[in-house]
């Protein structure tokens, strides 16, 4: 995984409150688990104007202009800015690989889903929590000012806006120090490889039958 320490990216504004999962990846898509290649289809239902498949080519499918991400001032985006309850509805990781996929490495909103916020952080996807003011007040900046940037420092907890003005916000230490590190689930194991080895030795000693013919 990515470590994050300090992104600087364009913001694009997702001026809606409570987007499911379904929303974000439809359920026609969940039948990969490859964790790549959603990013075409993240807000599928949005963005185009007929229905996505599995297989089916983007290129050539009717785009909805007036959804954000197909507006060429918000191309490259990297910063998603939305409102409450954010990635609400089914526990598919469908969604943050589809986000991540797409280009976006932060999301800042004042809330979301519990286990849509804990997916992001274990695939690379910072989750920002700030107050709905503050929100309000990125979403005036952003829609008023072309090329709006903003960065999002995690080893300070802050967002800093284009004026130098500073959000803090808070995340838990646990995930902050694994996404500083580029740590998910698998590398957080392999910390311990010399330990899980050390293990196997010994069972292998303890328990020989348990590795006949299994070419290990």
């Amino acid at each position: 995984m990515e470590p994050f320490t300090r992104y600087t990216a364009l913001v694009a504004p997702l001026d809606r409150a409570n987007v499911d999962t379904d929303a974000i990846i439809p359920k026609q898509f969940l039948k990969s688990i490859r964790r790549s290649g959603f990013g075409p289809n993240l807000f599928d239902e949005w963005r185009y104007l007929d229905r996505g498949e599995v297989g089916k080519p983007n290129e050539g499918r009717p785009l909805n202009n007036e959804f954000i991400l197909n507006q060429p001032q918000y191309k490259n985006a990297g910063i998603l800015l939305t409102r409450d309850n954010f990635g609400c509805g089914s526990s598919r990781e469908h969604a943050p690989w589809a986000l991540l996929d797409y280009g976006f490495r932060a999301i800042i909103a004042p809330s979301y889903a519990d286990i849509f916020f804990n997916n992001c952080f274990k695939n690379g996807i910072l989750p920002v929590r700030l107050a709905t003011e503050q929100v309000d007040y990125l979403f005036k900046q952003t829609m008023t000012q072309s090329g709006y940037q903003l960065t999002v420092d995690l080893v300070e907890c802050k967002v800093i806006t284009p004026n130098g003005q500073e959000f803090t916000f808070e995340v838990d230490p646990f995930r902050r120090n694994c996404l500083i590190n580029g740590l998910d689930d698998i590398g957080l194991t392999l910390q311990n490889l010399s330990e899980i080895e050390a293990f196997e030795q010994q069972r292998r000693q303890t328990a020989p039958w348990a590795f006949v013919n299994k070419g290990v």
